[in-house]
């Protein structure tokens, strides 16, 4: 498969900017947003990108579509937020090829849905290492640098033909491959559980965020509720990019109650650093929220709800998080420091 034919489901954030860098590098590529204003400001301006911390934009020109196009695609990568992955995989299944593949690029468990809908053998998930976002119709932030993780949920070998795939991704970013995706997927759900309900709760950037210790306390919460679930799940967990140990990162027992400690500020310290290197992301969930799109919170913290509710595992954080997310979202809470003091004193009490 020399050039294959690429389809990308969503022009959000992750969506335009992985649709540029294909048409950067001369690949066979068409988008799909159901979303006027976006697809009018690409027809008009082509797809502006913008690198980490360049001020001008470069200009991509490049199909755009408002409906699927006819098939047949060799790859179709969903970059839609992980509520709409269902329809958008049922929308792909007809104009899919024979050996196409269907790529996630979510956060969250979202392979196992799609796989149910297009056939277990034809879907990989590819792990995001790197931060996007769309600040206006069309125009496309790359926030942070990073690349792929890519892989079967199941752990089964990838297809000798989906090297065309790895080859495709490489114009965005270093792409590597794993037998144990879903211990990576667990590991990045902790993260985002973390990292994006919080962000869409304290409204800011990440850096300025991890800045205040209760809210990296309130992260350390999170990820260590999401580790306790993921070993009831037997799930072998590992670092994703480089980024965290979530098997060291998780509070012990010890951790949870006490009041400063050697192991606590060196963990306080990993999430200074990952807020500084992160520091310009801002959550892809405000960023729904903010277009009237529903949150992708039941797929993060609410996943994690579930399953501790199925092994009898405590989620308290994740469960406040959650339901939190979704006041923000029907517009009965307001994003911002404050309400995140209020999530910490309501999940309290709390080691430091």
């Amino acid at each position: 498969m020399s050039t294959p034919r690429i389809l990308v489901m969503g022009a959000g954030g992750l969506g335009g900017i992985v649709t540029a860098h294909l048409l950067q590098t001369g690949h066979d590529v068409v988008c799909v947003t159901t979303n006027d204003a976006i697809a009018s400001a690409v027809e008009a301006k082509g797809y502006r990108l913008k690198g980490e911390g360049e001020e001008d934009a470069q200009v991509v020109h490049g199909p755009i579509a408002r409906a699927v196009p006819e098939g047949p695609f060799d790859f179709v990568i969903l970059a839609v937020q992980p509520p709409q992955v269902d329809e958008a995989a049922r929308q792909v299944l007809p104009v899919l090829g024979e050996r196409g593949k269907v790529v996630c690029l979510q956060n969250g468990l979202c392979e196992p849905r799609v796989e149910s809908i297009v056939g277990k053998d034809r879907v990989v998930g590819a792990i995001v290492g790197w931060g996007g976002a769309m600040p206006e119709p069309g125009l496309y932030d790359r926030t942070a640098q990073g690349g792929f993780t890519i892989g079967r949920y199941d752990g089964a070998p990838l297809d000798p033909e989906d090297g065309a795939l790895t080859r495709a991704l490489e114009a965005i970013g270093p792409v590597e491959t794993t037998g144990n995706l879903k211990g990576k997927r667990f590991s990045k759900l902790a993260i985002n559980c973390a990292i994006s309900s919080l962000g869409t709760l304290g409204g800011d950037r990440l850096g300025v965020l991890l800045q205040h210790r209760f809210v990296r306390r309130l992260a350390l919460e999170i990820m260590t509720e999401t580790v306790e679930v993921a070993r009831k799940e037997r799930v072998s967990l590992e670092k994703v990019s480089g980024t965290i140990d979530l098997d060291w990162v998780a509070l012990t027992e010890a951790e949870k109650d006490a009041v400063g400690s050697p192991g606590l500020l060196a963990k306080h310290g990993l999430l200074l650093a990952v807020g500084f290197r992160f520091r310009r992301m801002r959550s892809s969930m405000l960023q729904a929220i903010e277009r009237g799109r529903a949150p992708a919170v039941d797929f993060l913290n609410g996943e994690v709800v579930a399953l501790g509710e199925k092994h009898g595992v405590p989620t308290k954080v994740n469960n406040v998080v959650r339901d939190t997310v979704w006041k923000v979202a029907r517009r009965e809470a307001t994003s911002g420091m404050a309400l995140l003091r209020e999530v910490f004193e309501a999940t309290g009490p709390h080691g430091r």
